[in-house]
C-alpha cells in the first residue's frame, strides 16, 4: 500500500485493499464494502487505498463523503461523487441531480469511465447517503466483476442496505497497535518520552481501540497531566467528537424511542461494568415517562425499532457498543439527563414504612411523556421542574404537562420527604446505593451531604466494583481537596480489589502525586506488589505500615503482612524476617501472631520452637474462613512439609474467593493451590489450576503472580508436557521474574529447565542450570525452595560426571549433607527417599543397591508414583551398568508403568531407552506421520543418533548413557553407514527432517 506507517495495526485490511487495487490494474474490477464505528480508522483506509491508486497514476478516482444534510435530496450522493470527476463526463453532473438516474445507467457510465483506464470509485459514509444513490450505486457494484476495469470501495456505519457486496468489518486496533499510535500522537506533541505510564495506560483503556477516541483524548491534556505531574481530569475528557458522531446514527429514530434508549443509558450507572440495563426498572421507567406500550414492544422485541442500538439478554438489555450508551447520555442535554437520573433515582429509592408511596405510576397510553427534573436530593419539595427544551434538542423528554410558569413538572417521592430536616441521607444503608449513584448522576454541581451519603452506603455486601464507582463518584461531588484524595483513594482500594489494577492506578492519581491520605501509599505498594519490581513494593508497604500505625492498625497490619509478601517473593530471607517481627505483639488474632512468630523463629534457628507454632497455625486454620487465613494456614503446611494439608487448605480459600471474593485475590488462590498440588505429585490438577490462575492474573493485571504461575506450569510440564512447552512457561516466567526481583519465581522456573533437561539426557546441561542455585553465591536461589532442586541438582552432577565421590571438595555432597539437615526439619512425605537415593547416587559401589533399597521403602510409605518411578530408573540403570540386566528388567519395568500412569512422556522415552539397554523390547511410539528414519537401528543406535543430532560429542553421549566412548564410536560408525550419512551435520539434518 501506500504508506503502511501511516496507519497502526491494519496490516491484514491493507493486505486486502492491495489485492483489490493489483487487480484492478490487470483489468478486473469488484467491490468492497468497509465497515466500521466512527473513529475506529474507515476514513484513513480509505484515503490509503486512493492515495496508492493516485500514486501508481493508474487511473482516474471518483471520491464522494456523505454529506448528512442532503440525505432527504434523491441522487445528492451520486451528483457529489460524479463531481469528483478529473474530466467531463458523457452526461454533466447536474443533470443527475435534476431528472436522476437509473441504476442501469449508472452502470454504463461507469464501465465508460473506466474502458481507457482504470476506475477507482470510494464512498465514505455511503450510510449517510439518499436512498436513490444508494441503491443505484450497490446495484452498479454488484456486476462489476472480471473485465469491468472498475472497484468500488464503500465505507459505511454498518452492512444495512448493502446486501450481495463483500464486506469487511474493522475492529478496535489491538493492545500493541494502540499503544505505537499514542506514541506517534504524544511524539507529535514533543511528550513521548514523558508521558507517565499510568496515564497512559488510563489513556489506551478509555480509548479501546479507536483511534480517534485516543487521538481527542491525549489532546486534551496539558503536558502536566501527560507527565503525571499534575491529577488529570475525572472523566477523561475529549471523546465529544465520537460521541456525536456515535449518537448521530440514532437521530432518526422517533421522540419516544430516543427517550428509551436515554432511560436505557441512565439505568446502567448504578449497574456493574458490562453488567446491562434492568428490564423490569427500565420498563418502569418507561412507564412512569408515559411511554406506550406500542414504543416498548416495537423497541423490546425487534432490534430494529432502536436501529440495532439495544440488545436484549433475557432480563437484561445492552447497548450493542459501550460507546453507544455514552453517546446517548453525551447528546442529551445536562437538564434532561439530570431530569432522567432523578426519575430513576425516584423508583430506586425504597419507601420507608408509614410513608406513602407518591412515586409516579403508569400513565394513561397516548398521554404524552413527562419530562422529570430534580431538585437537590435533600430538599424537601415533591415537586420536581426543569426547563423546557432547547430548541432543536432532540433528545429531550418530551412533555405535556406544564406548571404555572410554563415548566415541565413531575412528583415523586424521594429521601428528603420522610426524615427530618438535615438528616436525609445519614443513615444511608447498602440498599439504597444504586438510588444514591442514581442522584449523583442527577447533582448539578458539588454536594457533600450526597457524597457522604454514598460513602456510608458503599459497603459490604455490595461488590466492590459498584463500592469503587460510588466512591468516586462520591471524591467528585466532594468540596474539601482532602476529602477528596481520601475517597479516591479509597476508590482505587476497591477497584484494584474488583480486579482492575489499571483502573485503580488512574482513580489514585487523582489523590495526587504527593498524597496525604496514607490509604494511597498501601494501595500504591498493593499494586506495586502485583505488577512492579518487588523491592519498591516492599520499601512502599513498610512506609505505609509506619505512616498508618498511629490512626489505622488494621491496615498498618495488612501494610507489613503485604510487605513480608514482597519480601519472600524476592528471595531476601533477612527482609522477610524483619517484616515479620514488626508485626506488632498486640495483634488480636491469634493465628496470626502463632503464623508470625513461627516463621520467624524458623528463620531465625529455632526450629522446635517455629514447627509447634506453625502447627498449631495450621490447626487453627482448620476453622477459618477468611481466605487470607486459609492460604496463610496453606503456607504453614507447605513449610511444615505436610503437602496433603495444604491441598486442602488451598482448596478451601479458592471456594471462598470464588463464592465471595475479592477477585484481584482469585490469582493467588489458584497460584497457592497449584503449587501444593505440584508438591504434592497431583500434576495434572496443578496444571489446570496454574492455567486458570495464570488467565486470572491477566484479566486482573497481576503480571508478577502470572510470572509464579508461569513457573507452576513449567515445573508440571517438566513432568507431563513437552520440551518446548515447559521451556516456553519456564522462559514466561523468567521474562518477568528478571526485571521485578522474583527469586521464588526464578528459581522454581530454572528448577523446572533442569529437570525437562534431565528427562532428555541431558545431565550436564541440567547440573550447570542448578549449580547456582544450590551453591553458595549472588545467584543462589530462593531460601525456601531451592532445597527442592537438590535431589535434581545431584543427579545429574552425577550422571554427568561432576561430582567428585570424596575427593577433596566435593559441592554435591556439600549439597547432600545440607539437605540432609532440611529432611530432618520437615514432614514432606518425599524428602527421606529423596535423601536416600542421592545418597545411592553417592555411595561406594557395595553400599549403592542398599541406599536405592531404603529409598524405595520410604516411597512405599509416602506414595508418589513420579518420584518413586525416578527412583526406579537410576536403580535399574545402575544394575543395568553393573552388568545386572536381569534384575535391572523389574526397576525399569516398574519405572516405564509408573511414567506412562503419570503422562511423563520426557521420562517414559528415558525409561523405554534403559530398558531397551537391559534387553526387553519395548513398544516404541506410534508414529505421527512419515517413516522414521531411525526405524532399521537398533535401540541404543537411535540413542545415540538423537544425542549427536542434538550437538553432544561422544563423551557427553556415553555419559548420557552410561557407557564408554569406545562402545559410542562403534554404535556412531555403524549409524553412519546404516543411514547413508557421512557426518554429524548430515545426520542432524536427516533427523530434523
Amino acid at each position: 500500500m501506500h504508506s503502511p506507517l501511516r496507519l497502526y495495526g491494519r496490516s491484514g485490511e491493507l493486505a486486502i485493499l492491495d489485492t483489490l487495487l493489483a487487480r484492478l490494474r490487470d483489468g478486473d474490477g469488484g467491490a468492497l464494502v468497509l465497515t466500521a464505528l466512527p473513529g475506529v480508522g474507515r476514513t484513513a483506509l480509505l484515503d490509503e487505498a486512493v492515495a496508492a491508486h493516485r500514486d501508481r497514476r493508474t487511473g482516474p478516482v471518483l471520491y464522494a463523503t456523505a454529506a448528512p444534510a442532503e440525505q432527504r435530496l434523491p441522487y445528492s450522493g451520486l451528483h457529489a461523487l460524479l463531481c469528483s470527476a478529473p474530466g467531463p463526463l458523457p452526461s454533466p453532473p447536474d443533470r443527475v441531480l435534476r431528472d436522476g438516474i437509473s441504476p442501469t445507467a449508472l452502470l454504463v457510465l461507469l464501465r465508460q469511465l473506466g474502458a481507457d483506464r482504470p476506475l477507482l470509485v470510494c464512498v465514505d459514509d455511503a450510510h449517510a447517503w439518499d436512498p436513490d444513490s444508494r441503491d443505484a450505486l450497490v446495484f452498479a457494484a454488484r456486476r462489476l466483476g472480471a473485465g469491468s476495469r472498475v472497484a468500488v470501495l464503500i465505507g459505511a456505519g454498518d452492512e444495512a442496505g448493502f446486501a450481495g457486496l463483500p464486506a469487511l468489518r474493522l475492529g478496535p486496533l489491538g493492545d500493541d497497535a494502540a499503544a505505537a499510535l499514542l506514541d506517534r500522537i504524544t511524539d507529535a506533541a514533543g511528550a513521548a518520552d514523558r508521558v507517565d505510564p499510568v496515564v497512559r495506560g488510563e489513556l489506551l483503556r478509555e480509548a479501546a481501540g479507536n483511534p480517534r477516541l485516543l487521538a481527542g483524548l491525549a489532546a486534551r491534556l496539558t503536558p502536566g497531566q501527560l507527565a503525571g505531574r499534575t491529577p488529570p481530569p475525572y472523566p477523561l475528557p475529549g471523546a465529544e467528537e465520537v460521541l456525536d458522531a456515535h449518537a448521530a446514527r440514532l437521530d432518526g429514530l422517533p421522540p419516544d424511542t430516543r427517550t428509551l434508549l436515554l432511560l436505557a443509558a441512565a439505568a446502567q450507572e448504578h449497574e456493574p461494568e458490562g453488567a446491562g440495563t434492568d428490564v423490569t426498572l427500565l420498563l418502569r421507567a418507561a412507564a412512569s415517562a408515559g411511554l406506550g406500550p406500542a414504543v416498548l414492544d416495537q423497541a423490546l422485541l425487534t432490534p430494529a425499532g432502536t436501529a440495532g442500538a439495544l440488545q436484549r439478554a433475557g432480563d437484561r438489555l445492552h447497548f450493542s457498543h459501550p460507546l453507544l450508551r455514552r453517546a446517548v447520555l453525551h447528546r442529551a442535554s445536562p437538564q434532561h439527563r439530570r431530569a432522567v437520573h432523578g426519575l430513576l433515582a425516584t423508583l430506586l429509592t425504597p419507601v420507608p414504612p408509614g410513608v406513602r408511596d407518591r412515586r409516579p405510576r403508569r400513565r394513561t397510553p397516548g398521554a404524552g411523556s413527562v419530562a422529570y427534573g430534580t431538585a437537590a436530593p435533600h430538599t424537601s419539595p415533591v415537586s420536581y421542574a426543569i426547563p423546557d427544551s432547547r430548541p432543536g434538542d432532540r433528545w429531550a423528554v418530551a412533555s405535556d404537562s406544564r406548571s404555572g410558569d410554563g415548566r415541565a413538572v413531575a412528583s415523586g417521592w424521594h429521601p428528603g420527604d420522610a426524615p427530618a430536616p438535615g438528616t436525609g441521607y445519614r443513615a444511608a444503608v447498602p440498599s439504597m446505593l444504586p438510588a444514591l449513584v442514581q442522584w449523583a448522576c442527577a447533582a448539578a454541581g458539588p454536594d457533600d451531604r450526597l457524597a457522604d451519603a454514598l460513602v456510608a452506603a458503599a459497603v459490604a455486601p455490595r461488590p466492590h466494583a459498584e463500592r469503587a464507582a460510588a466512591l468516586a463518584r462520591a471524591a467528585v461531588l466532594s468540596t474539601d481537596e482532602a476529602v477528596r484524595a481520601a475517597r479516591f483513594a479509597d476508590a482505587a482500594e476497591h477497584t484494584r480489589l474488583a480486579g482492575d489494577a489499571g483502573r485503580a492506578r488512574a482513580l489514585l492519581s487523582r489523590a495526587g502525586a504527593h498524597p496525604a491520605h496514607h490509604g494511597a501509599h498501601l494501595v500504591r505498594g498493593l499494586l506495586a506488589l502485583r505488577d512492579g519490581p518487588a523491592a519498591d513494593a516492599h520499601e512502599a508497604l513498610l512506609t505505609a505500615a509506619v505512616l498508618l500505625a498511629p490512626h489505622d492498625p488494621c491496615r498498618a497490619l495488612e501494610a507489613q503482612l503485604a510487605a513480608a509478601e514482597a519480601a519472600w517473593a524476592m528471595g531476601d530471607a533477612l527482609a522477610y524476617l524483619d517484616a515479620m517481627t514488626r508485626i506488632p505483639v498486640s495483634v488480636t488474632d491469634p493465628a496470626l501472631a502463632r503464623y508470625s512468630d513461627g516463621m520467624s523463629a524458623l528463620l531465625c534457628g529455632r526450629i522446635a520452637e517455629g514447627q509447634a507454632l506453625l502447627r498449631r497455625c495450621l490447626d487453627s486454620a482448620g476453622r477459618a474462613h477468611e481466605p487470607a487465613a486459609l492460604m496463610r494456614g496453606g503456607v504453614s503446611a507447605l513449610v511444615l512439609g505436610d503437602v496433603d494439608a495444604a491441598c486442602r487448605l488451598g482448596t478451601r480459600a479458592l471456594a471462598v474467593v470464588r463464592s465471595a471474593g475479592p477477585e484481584a485475590l482469585l490469582p493467588q488462590a489458584l497460584e497457592h493451590l497449584a503449587y501444593a498440588e505440584l508438591r504434592a505429585g497431583r500434576h495434572g490438577p496443578a496444571r489446570a489450576h496454574a492455567r486458570e490462575g495464570l488467565h486470572a492474573a491477566r484479566r486482573t493485571g497481576q503480571p508478577n503472580t502470572a510470572s509464579h504461575l508461569h513457573a507452576v506450569l513449567a515445573l508440571a510440564a517438566s513432568v507431563e508436557g513437552g520440551p518446548e512447552v515447559c521451556a516456553a512457561h519456564a522462559d514466561a516466567a523468567l521474562a518477568g521474574a528478571g526485571p521485578h526481583g522474583l527469586v521464588q519465581a526464578a528459581t522454581l522456573a530454572t528448577w523446572a529447565l533442569a529437570r525437562a533437561d534431565l528427562a532428555a539426557g541431558r545431565s550436564g546441561a541440567a547440573a550447570a542450570r542448578l549449580d547456582p542455585l544450590v551453591r553458595p553465591g549472588p545467584r543462589r536461589g530462593h531460601f525456601a525452595t531451592r532445597m527442592l532442586a537438590v535431589p535434581c541438582y545431584v543427579e545429574a552432577s552425577v550422571l554427568a560426571g561432576r561430582a567428585d565421590r570424596g575427593r577433596g571438595a566435593d559441592p554435591v555432597a556439600d549439597a547432600v549433607a545440607e539437605f540432609a539437615v532440611w529432611v530432618t526439619r520437615t514432614t514432606d512425605p518425599q524428602a527421606p527417599a529423596q535423601l536416600a537415593r542421592c545418597r545411592a547416587l553417592l555411595a561406594a559401589p557395595a553400599d549403592v543397591a542398599g541406599r536405592y533399597e531404603e529409598a524405595l521403602a520410604h516411597h512405599e510409605r509416602a506414595g508418589g508414583d513420579f518420584e518413586r518411578a525416578r527412583t526406579q530408573l537410576l536403580y535399574g540403570a545402575w544394575l543395568r551398568r553393573r552388568r545386572r540386566t536381569r534384575e535391572a528388567r523389574g526397576p525399569l519395568r516398574d519405572a516405564l508403568v509408573a511414567f506412562e500412569r503419570c503422562g511423563a512422556r520426557a521420562w517414559t522415552d528415558r525409561a523405554s531407552g534403559e530398558l531397551r539397554a537391559a534387553g526387553e523390547a519395548v513398544d516404541g511410539p506410534a508414529a505421527t506421520g512419515g517413516t522414521d528414519p531411525l526405524a532399521a537401528l537398533t535401540p541404543q543406535q537411535q540413542r545415540i543418533a538423537r544425542c549427536v543430532a542434538e550437538g553432544a560429542t561422544n563423551r557427553e553421549v556415553a555419559l548420557r548413557l552410561s557407557v564408554s566412548t569406545r562402545t559410542v564410536d562403534h554404535h556412531l560408525r555403524n549409524v553412519f553407514a546404516a543411514l547413508g550419512v557421512r557426518s554429524r551435520t548430515e545426520l542432524a539434518r536427516l533427523l530434523d527432517r
